[in-house]
């Protein structure tokens, strides 16, 4: 998703930069009791940053970010310019900054996948200028989820030339006028995409207050792992900052327990700290409906590539149907699903023909049912019911498996470890049936999906190169059951052509099995050097 800079000034400072950008996650250990997070800004901020007129300090309240934004901004003054901050005092800032000059939901909501780092994500270039001009050494998402008046949009293109004396060579950009068009073009189509003022943000600050404690129900999907529902617990502690307990319980039969702290930015943005059996877990969420509603990712600590997807309702709010597992069923076959949800109460009906013939438990926020379908069944996406509450689209009948898709498509992947600090960057494949749509191809744009199936998973070179430097050899493996693929160590490789890294060009291939049938998808993906500069905006 992003290049990286390789200006010499910047690495004097990147790495520590980058080292430290994580203090916002979770609640202080020290308070800052004594003094707010304006206070803090007044103090420490206003020697450099003058009083503007209408109030606030120049720069600072010309601009608007997310909490990982500020949070970048605030580590540069303390590394590049001797800001002294203890760590509560940093978060003190940061959520101060993130609450009154933040993004609003709907704002931020097109670029939440640079914030959950998803690996399966594409950066969307909304403007093409833009995009050809900044998105060469990071995402278009870095720019998209911050807000500044033109002028500041000007500095920040001066700032760039300044800093990264190197940014015309390492972008090849002496084939143009690239300054008249960076300093020019950009500002002014910069603050016509994302303005310090907009309607959003003046009726976000008017929302009330949301507080998300008390019991959940939550239920997502962990790629290589499956689907999952479970229980979440959120105790307050004081204003915006609560203390977790959860339990993950998988279809597959594994269960995960844990217990971490959270604090909430901007009224809605949600980031835990978790122990989630032994894995230490990052989330990145958003509330909604009230605090009532949670949705985002979470993510494995310094190995964001693995982790899951979660989506939350609070028990004792409006019924709501979270997750129906397995959510596919072959036409013609007895199959037993899982309804998890809040609220639920009533007969559980399915359309299409498809019949319920046995309830084997039931409860408020798990309903266990065995179904029937024939051959005739209706094939396609059904409603699945439970008295008048009902999820659209959650039940898929299908004839047969007629294609396999392998996510992410295409893959990346990063060799590290090797007794290094930085770590090696795996990759969790998925294959994902499909069954033809109305125009019976498969392969075509509308195909049904089925989900997420078992498969039998190899690996291959990608091309004659890749052959040709027995890639498929040095630059990796893959789990013939999980399907989650581990890169080779970082440095040289003696037993390699010229002795280079363990870089390679390989597919993913996954054999599925229908029946008697079998069927193949492949994804084809990369394995390349570390990225060295790592911030929480990519």
């Amino acid at each position: 998703m992003s290049k990286g800079y390789t200006g010499s000034r910047f690495w004097r400072f990147a790495l520590p930069l980058m080292a430290g950008l994580i203090s916002f996650w979770t609640p202080p250990l020290q308070a800052a009791e004594k003094l707010t997070g304006k206070d803090l800004v007044n103090e420490h901020c206003a020697d450099c940053h003058k009083a503007v007129d209408g109030g606030g300090l120049g720069r600072i309240s010309e601009a608007r970010r997310t909490p990982e934004g500020w949070d970048m901004t605030v580590a540069r003054m303390t590394l590049i310019h001797g800001t002294k901050l203890t760590s509560a005092e940093r978060q003190a800032i940061v959520k101060y900054l993130a609450d009154t000059m933040g993004l609003a939901p709907e704002e931020a909501q097109p670029w939440r996948y640079a914030l959950d780092h998803n690996p399966e994500a594409a950066d969307f270039l909304e403007n093409k200028l833009v995009g050809e001009t900044c998105a060469r050494c990071h995402s278009y998402a870095r720019i998209a989820l911050q807000r500044r008046t033109q002028e500041d949009w000007l500095r920040l293109s001066h700032f760039h030339v300044g800093q990264f004396t190197t940014v015309e060579l390492q972008n090849n950009l002496r084939s143009v006028n690239w300054w008249e068009i960076a300093s020019k073009e950009i500002p002014k189509l910069l603050v016509k995409h994302y303005p310090l003022n907009s309607e959003a943000w003046t009726k976000w600050q008017q929302q009330p207050k949301m507080n998300p404690a008390g019991s959940w129900r939550i239920a997502g999907h962990r790629p290589g792992w499956g689907d999952y529902e479970g229980t979440l617990t959120v105790t307050e502690k004081q204003a915006d900052e609560y203390a977790l307990n959860l339990e993950l319980r998988y279809a597959g039969g594994k269960t995960q327990k844990g217990s971490g702290n959270a604090i909430v930015y901007t009224g809605y943005e949600w980031r835990g700290t978790v122990m989630q059996g032994d894995e230490a877990v990052q989330q990145v969420f958003t509330l909604s409906d009230g605090g009532n509603r949670m949705q985002g990712r979470w993510f494995i600590k310094d190995t964001d590539a693995l982790g899951g997807e979660l989506r939350g309702a609070k028990v004792g709010g409006k019924a709501e149907i979270l997750a129906v597992t397995p959510g596919f069923v072959k036409a013609g076959e007895k199959q037993q699903i899982t309804i998890s949800g809040v609220g639920l109460n009533g007969d559980v009906s399915i359309d299409g023909g498809v019949s319920v013939s046995r309830v084997v438990s039931s409860s408020p926020d798990k309903i266990v049912v065995e179904v029937q379908t024939s051959a005739a069944s209706t094939k396609g996406l059904h409603a699945v019911q439970v008295g008048t509450t009902a999820a659209k689209n959650a039940l898929n009948v299908y004839q047969q498996i007629d294609s396999v898709r392998v996510l992410p498509d295409p893959g990346l992947s990063r060799v590290g470890a090797s007794g290094g600090k930085i770590p090696l960057v795996p990759i969790q494949f998925e294959a994902v049936a499909y069954s033809t749509g109305e125009d019976g191809k498969p392969g075509t744009k509308d195909d049904v999906r089925i989900g997420v199936v078992p498969a039998q998973w190899s690996l291959d070179n990608l091309n004659a190169s890749a052959a040709a430097m027995k890639d498929l050899r040095f630059a990796g493996t893959i789990d013939a059951a999980s399907g989650l693929f581990t890169p080779g160590a970082a440095g040289p490789n003696k037993q390699r052509k010229f002795g280079t890294n363990n870089f390679g060009e390989l597919k993913a291939i996954a054999t599925v099995e229908d029946g008697k049938r079998k069927v193949k998808g492949s994804a084809p993906f990369i394995v390349t050097a570390q990225r060295w500069n790592d911030p929480p905006i990519r």
